[in-house]
C-alpha cells in the first residue's frame, strides 16, 4: 500500500508543473475584417479590423514593402485588443503571394511575434507567436481591405 501511494504522489506531483504550465496559455482563434488606409508616400500604411473570436479588435502599421517573384512581403506591427482589458503588441512578417489572374489580389500569411513586456492588462506577461491566412485585396487604394483567420496560442 505505501508504494502504491508514493507512486501517486510522485505521479501528481510530474502531473502538477504541466497543469499549472496549461493554464498559463490562452488559445487564439477567430476572423478579422481588416481594411488599410494609405497615409501617403513614404508613410506606414494603417490597418484597423474588427475581429470576431477570443480578440475583438486590432490597429497595426504596414511599416515596409518588398516585390518577391511571387508577390510582397511586408514588415508589420500589431496591437490586438479584447473586451476584458487585456492587449498585446506585436512585430510581424507578412508574406503576400500574388493569385493567378486576379491583379492586386493575394493570399495573405502573417506570423505574429508578440513582443517582450508588451502585454497589458489581463494579458501582461504573455508572449509567443500566432499565425493567421487570408486573401487582401489591394487594387484600390481607397478601399483596400482583406478577410483574415487567425489562430494559435501565447503564454504567460
Amino acid at each position: 500500500m505505501k508504494i502504491t501511494t508514493s507512486l501517486l504522489g510522485v505521479a501528481l506531483a510530474i502531473a502538477a508543473p504541466t497543469q499549472a504550465k496549461a493554464a498559463d496559455c490562452l488559445d487564439l482563434g477567430g476572423v478579422a475584417l481588416p481594411n488599410f488606409f494609405a497615409e501617403g508616400e513614404g508613410k506606414p500604411m494603417i490597418i484597423s479590423a474588427t475581429l470576431m473570436g477570443s480578440v475583438q479588435h486590432a490597429a497595426g502599421k504596414i511599416l515596409g514593402q518588398r516585390v518577391t517573384s511571387t508577390g510582397l512581403e511586408m514588415d508589420m506591427e500589431h496591437y490586438f485588443g479584447r473586451s476584458d482589458g487585456g492587449s498585446i503588441y506585436t512585430k510581424d512578417l507578412g508574406i503576400l503571394t500574388s493569385i493567378p489572374g486576379k491583379p492586386g489580389r493575394y493570399m495573405i500569411e502573417i506570423t505574429y511575434h508578440v513582443q517582450e513586456n508588451a502585454g497589458r492588462g489581463t494579458l501582461e506577461g504573455y508572449g509567443g507567436q500566432f499565425n493567421s491566412y487570408g486573401v487582401v485585396d489591394l487594387r484600390d487604394p481607397n478601399n483596400l481591405q482583406g478577410l483574415v483567420r487567425y489562430s494559435g496560442q501565447i503564454c504567460s
